[in-house]
C-alpha cells in the first residue's frame, strides 16, 4: 500500500492523531488520541514491524538501548519476591526507596548545603507518565505554561484535567530553542502563570538549561513564587561541553530550601538507568506537594509495584548511579555525533545540535517532495523499514485549539539515537538510500 493510501486507511480506522473511533456513534466514550510515539508504532505494526523483526530500525523509539554498556554496572537480571513484597506498597512508595532517591540528589547536587532532601520530599509512582498524571491532578485553578515543541504525551495529559488553563510558549528555532530567565519572567508576569512545565533536557530538541542559566531560572521562580515542573528524565544524557564536567544536570542544585522553593522534579529509571520496563519514577518536591501527589495516587493508581521498588534501591546507590551515568555519556555521545553527521549529509537541517537527551530534531523542508513534510518523510521511511516521529506531534495543542494544518513543525522530524549502534547504522543507511533515490 502506498503512502497516501496507507495514511487514508489509518485515518479511517483511528481518526486524527490516531484517536480510536468508537462504533455506533455512542457518546459514552470519547475518542482518545494516541500519543505521537504510540501512533507511530501502531502504523509501523500495520506494515509488519514488531520488536526484533529483521530489517527494521526504530529511530522513533523513546527508550534507550537497555543492554550492557562498556564500564556500566551489571544489569539487573532478577527481581526477588518474598512475603512482604506480596503486600501493597505505601501509595507514596517504600520509605527506603524514597530515602535512596533523596540521598542520591543530596550526593550529586546538595553537598555543602544546609537544606537536604529527605524521604518526605519524594513520592514513587509507576513510571513517568503516572508521575505527571498525579502532578496534573494535584494542580489547582492556575495558568500552566508549557513550551512548543515539547514531549508529545503532555498534550492529552494537559487536556484531561480541566481545573487549570494551559498557556503555550513558542520557542524560536533560529535561536536554537533557547529561552532566558528574563524571558521566563516576562511570561510569568505577563500571563499570570502559576506553574511552568518543561522537559530539561528537552524532548525533542535536545535543548538544555544548565549552569548559571538554570540557577537564574530557579531564582526567578523563587522570587515570583511560580512553580517550575522539571521533567528531568534525560538528565544523564548531557552533551554540552560546559555541562559534561558536572555530569547529570538538575534544578535540585540551585534550590535553597527544599521545602519552600517552588521546584518540582520528575525522574525515574526509564531513561537515566535504562530500565524502561520497570516503570519506576519519582517526584521530588517540597513536602506539601509530595503529600498532595500521594493523595492523588490513593485514588488514581494505588501505588507502584512493590517488588520492583525493592529491586530499584541498589540502583540508586551513588556509586552505582554515577557509574551508569558515565557509561551512558560515553556510549551515547558516539551515536549522537554519528547521527548529526549522517543527517546533515542527507540534506536535513538541524536547528541546533542537541546539548542533551538522545534525539536529533531536524527539518526536512529542503528535501524533494514528498519527503519535505513530516508525514511524507515518516510514511516513506516506513516503506524502508525505518521508524521516525513526525514533528507535528510535538506541537503540544491541548483541546486542539489550533488546526493541525497550521502546525509550526510540519516539516520537522524527530530521530532517536536510543537504539544500539548496529540498528542505528542500519536505519541511517536506509534513510540515506531513500533520500538519494
Amino acid at each position: 500500500m502506498g503512502g497516501s493510501e496507507h495514511r487514508e486507511a489509518v485515518t479511517m480506522t483511528t481518526g486524527a492523531h490516531g484517536s480510536l473511533v468508537f462504533p455506533h456513534g455512542h457518546d459514552a466514550f470519547r475518542p482518545v488520541p494516541r500519543t505521537g510515539v504510540i501512533y507511530v508504532m501502531s502504523v509501523a505494526r500495520e506494515l509488519g514491524f514488531e520488536y526484533g523483526a529483521p530489517g527494521w530500525a526504530n529511530l522513533g523509539q523513546g527508550a534507550p538501548e537497555a543492554g550492557p554498556l562498556p564500564d556500566a554496572p551489571p544489569r539487573l537480571e532478577t527481581v526477588a519476591m518474598h512475603t512482604g513484597s506480596y503486600e501493597y506498597s505505601p501509595v507514596a512508595g517504600r520509605w527506603d526507596l524514597r530515602q535512596a532517591v533523596a540521598d542520591l540528589y543530596n550526593h550529586r547536587y546538595r553537598r555543602g548545603k544546609a537544606s537536604k532532601y529527605t524521604a518526605e520530599n519524594v513520592a514513587i509512582a509507576g513510571g513517568g507518565r503516572l508521575s505527571l498524571s498525579r502532578l496534573a491532578a494535584a494542580l489547582g485553578q492556575t495558568h500552566l505554561g508549557h513550551f512548543l515543541p515539547d514531549y508529545t504525551a503532555y498534550e492529552e495529559l494537559l487536556d484531561l484535567f480541566a481545573r487549570f488553563s494551559t498557556i503555550p510558549i513558542p520557542l524560536d528555532p533560529e535561536r536554537g530553542y533557547a529561552f532566558s530567565a528574563d524571558e521566563l519572567r516576562t511570561e510569568i508576569v505577563g500571563r499570570g502563570l502559576g506553574a511552568v512545565l518543561l522537559s530539561n533536557p528537552s524532548n525533542p530538541t535536545g535543548a538544555l538549561i544548565h549552569g548559571d542559566r538554570l540557577g537564574r531560572w530557579v531564582g526567578t521562580a523563587r522570587e515570583l513564587e511560580t512553580y517550575l515542573l522539571f521533567d528531568e528524565y534525560y538528565s544523564n544524557y548531557v552533551w554540552a561541553p560546559d555541562a559534561a564536567a558536572h555530569g547529570s544536570v538538575s534544578a535540585a542544585a540551585f534550590v535553597e530550601d527544599v521545602d519552600r522553593d517552588p521546584i518540582v522534579i520528575l525522574d525515574g529509571l526509564t531513561k537515566n538507568w535504562r530500565y524502561p520496563g520497570m516503570r519506576i519514577g519519582w517526584t521530588l518536591a517540597p513536602r506539601p506537594i509530595i503529600e498532595a501527589v500521594a493523595s492523588v495516587g490513593s485514588f488514581l493508581d494505588g501505588g507502584a509495584s512493590h517488588p520492583l521498588q525493592e529491586a530499584a534501591i541498589p540502583l540508586l546507590a551513588p556509586a552505582v548511579a554515577d557509574r551508569e551515568a558515565e557509561a551512558i555519556r560515553a556510549a551515547f555521545r558516539h551515536k549522537r555525533d554519528l547521527m548529526i553527521t549522517r543527517l546533515a549529509r542527507m540534506g536535513l537541517h538541524v536547528d541546533a545540535a542537541p546539548a542533551g537527551a538522545f534525539y536529533v530534531w531536524a527539518s526536512v523542508r529542503h528535501l524533494p517532495a514528498p519527503l519535505d513534510t513530516d508525514m511524507g518523510f515518516f510514511l516513506a521511511a516506513l516503506e524502508r523499514k525505518v521508524i521516525t516521529v513526525p514533528g507535528r506531534f510535538f506541537d503540544i495543542n491541548p483541546g486542539q485549539r489550533r488546526s493541525e494544518q497550521r502546525s509550526r513543525f510540519g516539516a520537522h522530524v524527530r530521530f532517536s539515537f536510543g537504539p544500539d549502534m548496529p540498528e542505528l547504522v542500519r536505519g541511517l543507511d536506509a534513510l540515506e538510500g531513500m533520500v538519494r533515490g
